[in-house]
């Protein structure tokens, strides 16, 4: 909670003071493209229920029973650095998403092009170009984990998998609408994980 407030609370303040624009982009919720809206709908009911598992996970020690810690040969030492390794995951994963924002003041909340909108290659988007949802999966994986859920893990990898559909349709807009981006795919090869897709 330490790392995502904090971390939430001074970005804004920072890029409130330094790209108010982005700010107003980033705000903005409503989807225009109807495959968005599908898939942003699902995204957050989805995430909804992901975010209630940790706690129930929690109260009811279902992640932290004996038998199942045994059966997997989970050590309370193991789980431990496990939560610690998937903090520092998590925080990794949000430094990535302020580092995109940071680069591209267009990054807006909704997959949509702006008037004067340019393709960014700089920066994250020299590695791959989809970067904010590469800190987002990063962020998604580890956060079940950092919060010692071992039953939350499906609901986030469900997530990300709608990241990957939310992906593929934002690319066709982007190719369709903004000029120079396929161009740009032909540079940046790699959508989501370098070296691999």
């Amino acid at each position: 909670m330490a790392i995502f407030f904090g971390l939430t609370i001074a970005s804004t303040i920072y890029f409130y003071r330094h790209d108010p624009g982005l700010i107003e982009r980033r705000m903005q919720t409503q989807e225009k493209e109807p495959a968005q809206k599908l898939i942003m709908g699902v995204v957050k009911l989805v995430f909804l229920v992901s975010m209630l598992l940790p706690g129930l996970d929690y109260r009811f020690g279902w992640s932290h029973r004996a038998a199942l810690l045994r059966a997997f040969g989970l050590t309370p030492e193991f789980q431990l650095w496990l939560t610690i390794v998937s903090q520092a995951m998590v925080l990794a994963g949000y430094l990535a998403i302020l580092w995109v924002m940071k680069t591209n003041s267009f990054a807006s909340s909704i997959v949509e092009v702006s008037a004067d909108q340019k393709v960014i290659s700089s920066g994250p988007y020299a590695i791959v170009r989809h970067p904010m949802y590469l800190g987002g999966v990063v962020l998604l994986l580890f956060t079940p984990l950092a919060l010692g859920s071992y039953w939350a893990l499906p609901g986030f990898l469900l997530i990300i998998l709608l990241i990957v559909f939310r992906l593929l349709n934002e690319e066709k807009v982007l190719r369709n609408q903004l000029p120079g981006y396929a161009e740009y795919c032909r540079h940046t090869r790699y959508r989501l994980i370098p070296g691999i897709w």
